[in-house]
């Protein structure tokens, strides 16, 4: 079907189409006569959640949507209508109390009831550009819906508060239970922690691990000295190997070195009064006992030199053996000293992280304190409901335009029914259509002459 066919379905049932348009026009427009006028008043509040004193918490964009959204759900919520109820008195309003009586038989909460009233004529939206809340109702009285809507806002806002008490003061008797129970393991950690240190005879911050660890340094340095001064006189001792004119210290020794010179004096004398006397010579034998003597005592001298060096070997050793039992002593010293000093600290930490914990807790007790006693929200009172001129529904400009689309459409379908059940031709195109060959000619009925 075209449009010009179309076109001419419609201009030959106008009527119809018109009378379908004008009844459903009409229809609409009585029954939004019968209704009930509704006026509607709108408070606003502003949340403002990122500036408020008593909060630590700082929210994302996200996460402020929600507790605008929460707020939203507070704000439509049973509870405060029902403190809306109570500011209002409107339980002992006769006409709420007998339609309660008629639909419930007298059952039931009647504030409950009055509260769910007041929730179907309220609407709770808020902006999505910003911190703002739409607290609207629509009632038949202007003025009644004025302050219902200022009414559900301080509602709200005091809700608000005591919610915030509420929840400040159950935190705050359990931060009171928990913070009992952390400053009584304190205390058991810091008594731990003194018993530790009266036991052990040390104190954390004391330095009796720095000079044990100092005097350990010291032992070991000197056994490293003794061991070399052992060895050295070891080796000396073994290069002696009878020959004692080969150690360094008879070699080098004042008295050795005067006596092998006046030996050497006399060997010469000797020799020259071998030469001149002979050995016979109470001159010559003289000599010789002279040499033999200083000869005797240059030996009696290296013994001595030697033999000294044989105690000094066995001094050194004993000072290595005593050197070294102080040292493992010290090392015994030090590691138990460790072992008690790592204990102390770990009772320390312990003594720490109670305290912390107890600074934690204290610290959310008074913050929920402070909440519990304050009267002060981050909601405020934006703007005041006032009272609306005109009525807000029904709204016949928006009843008009809908009723002519719904009976514009009522009117096209009715006239295409009507065409669908009537078979006459009424174009030369449904003709052509109709029968298949060309049209030929035409004849009209003439209008009948009076």
């Amino acid at each position: 079907m075209g449009v010009r066919q179309l076109v001419l379905i419609l201009r030959a049932h106008r009527w119809l189409g018109l009378a379908v348009l004008g009844g459903v026009v009409a229809l609409s427009l009585g029954i939004s006569a019968l209704i009930p006028k509704q006026y509607s008043a709108t408070a606003t509040v502003v949340v403002d959640a990122k500036n408020d004193p008593l909060s630590t918490s700082v929210y994302s964009d996200q996460d402020f949507s929600g507790y605008l959204g929460t707020q939203v759900d507070i704000a439509a919520s049973e509870r405060v209508a029902k403190r809306v109820v109570a500011a209002l008195k409107l339980d002992e309003v006769p006409e709420f109390k007998q339609r309660w009586r008629k639909s419930t038989d007298g059952h039931g909460d009647f504030e409950a009831w009055l509260a769910q009233i007041l929730l179907k004529k309220l609407s709770v939206k808020p902006s999505p550009q910003s911190n703002v809340i739409d607290i609207t109702i629509k009632w038949p009285d202007a003025k009644a819906a004025a302050t219902l809507a200022n009414t559900f806002a301080q509602a709200y806002i005091d809700i608000n508060v005591a919610l915030r008490v509420e929840l400040a003061k159950q935190y705050a008797v359990w931060f009171e239970e928990r913070s009992r129970a952390l400053r009584a393991d304190l205390k058991a950690k810091q008594k731990a922690l003194s018993d530790f240190e009266n036991q052990s005879g040390i104190v954390v911050t004391d330095e009796r691990l720095d000079i044990e660890n100092a005097r350990l340094n010291e032992l070991s340095t000197q056994l490293v000295t003794i061991q070399g001064e052992r060895q050295n006189s070891q080796s000396r001792q073994r290069q002696t190997g009878g020959n004692d004119d080969a150690i360094p210290e008879v070699l080098q020794n004042p008295l050795i070195v005067s006596l092998k010179a006046d030996l050497s004096k006399a060997e010469a004398k000797q020799k020259d009064l071998e030469a001149r006397l002979g050995r016979s010579h109470p001159d010559y034998l003289s000599a010789e006992a002279e040499v033999n003597s200083i000869s005797a005592h240059v030996a009696r001298e290296s013994k001595q030199i030697i033999s000294s060096l044989g105690d000094t070997t066995r001094v050194n050793e004993r000072r290595e053996h005593d050197i070294s039992a102080a040292l493992e002593a010290q090392k015994k010293r030090v590691l138990e000293l460790k072992h008690q000093r790592d204990e102390a600290n770990v009772l320390q930490s312990d003594v720490a992280t109670a305290q912390r914990n107890l600074d934690a807790v204290t610290q959310r007790l008074a913050q929920s304190n402070l909440e519990g006693a304050t009267q002060q929200t981050n909601i405020a009172l934006l703007t005041t409901a006032t009272e609306p001129p005109t009525y807000s529904t029904p709204n016949y400009p928006l009843v008009m335009l809908l009723s002519v689309a719904l009976g514009s459409f009522l009117a096209i379908a009715s006239t295409l029914a009507l065409e669908l059940s009537d078979q006459r031709v009424h174009t030369d195109d449904e003709a052509l259509a109709l029968i298949g060959v060309p049209i030929i000619g035409q004849i009209r009925l003439a209008a009948a002459s009076s």
